[in-house]
């Protein structure tokens, strides 16, 4: 009875010992998550030296309802818009934080629905498509020690083209179609963050503060002669709203 007592004590003592044992090794071996994750960054990590490669796309949505909406010359009674914009990014680091890029983005703007232009109630379905061509320069500055924040400002040009359709009809017999097209030219600064979320993959968020635009349209409705408008401004303003937020891969950063 002693013998098998004592034996009992010493199994239920060796299975506390390597209870212990495994959890001392995973103490020293063992990372969570997000210490895994960290680690990444913390030897030879350089997402901004040069020969880098970046690759990057952002894509916006919107689409929205609209009932008794008032406009500055008609208000929408009952209709429907659907915008959205895709732009793809590629750039190479000429020097460390230094950056030669380029821009491909391509929009669609749809209406459809009914709206009160006085003294009339219209049926309108109107779409724009479009596309611009944006080479800049990227300056990068890193904003923690293994670079994984940082802040960026891009400075570029922009070039594009779009085209409009619009037709509206009164009194379900009078028919108006409205043809356009847009040429752009733009000049501006736009600053951002870069946050690295998973090895070489960056969250990106950027706003356009300060730029200039020349826009020429071309329009003409149903046969009658196009006309021709030239605009220019100079916007400096901050709107959440236009922020463009994307995913950045760049090739060449664990080196």
């Amino acid at each position: 009875m002693i013998k098998r007592t004592s034996l009992t004590v010493l199994m239920i003592l060796y299975s506390f010992y390597s209870v212990d044992a495994q959890q001392e090794e995973l103490k020293t071996d063992g990372y969570t998550p997000y210490e895994l994750l960290s680690s990444y960054y913390n030897s030879n990590f350089h997402p901004f030296k040069k020969k880098n490669i970046y690759v990057g796309l952002s894509f916006s949505l919107e689409d929205k309802r609209l009932q008794n909406t008032d406009y500055l010359v008609q208000q929408v009674i009952d209709g429907e818009r659907l915008n959205y914009d895709i732009v793809a990014k590629f750039g190479y680091y000429t020097g460390n934080y230094g950056m030669a890029g380029i821009k491909l983005n391509y929009y669609q703007n749809h209406f459809e629905g009914s709206i009160y232009r006085e003294p009339d109630t219209l049926q309108s379905n109107s779409i724009s498509r479009g596309f611009a061509l944006k080479p800049h320069f990227r300056s990068s500055v890193p904003l923690t020690k293994n670079e994984r924040l940082s802040f960026f400002t891009d400075i570029g040009v922009s070039f594009g083209i779009a085209h409009n359709l619009k037709r509206e009809i009164k009194h379900s017999d009078e028919i108006q179609k409205q043809f356009g097209k847009d040429y752009h030219l733009g000049i501006g600064i736009s600053p951002g963050i870069t946050f690295f979320a998973m090895e070489n993959f960056a969250f990106e968020m950027q706003l356009n503060v300060l730029g200039y635009q020349l826009q020429v349209s071309e329009n003409r409705v149903n046969n009658a002669a196009p006309s021709r408008e030239v605009r220019q401004n100079v916007d400096f303003n901050i709107n959440i709203l236009s922020m463009e937020l994307g995913l950045a891969y760049y090739i060449g950063s664990k080196k």
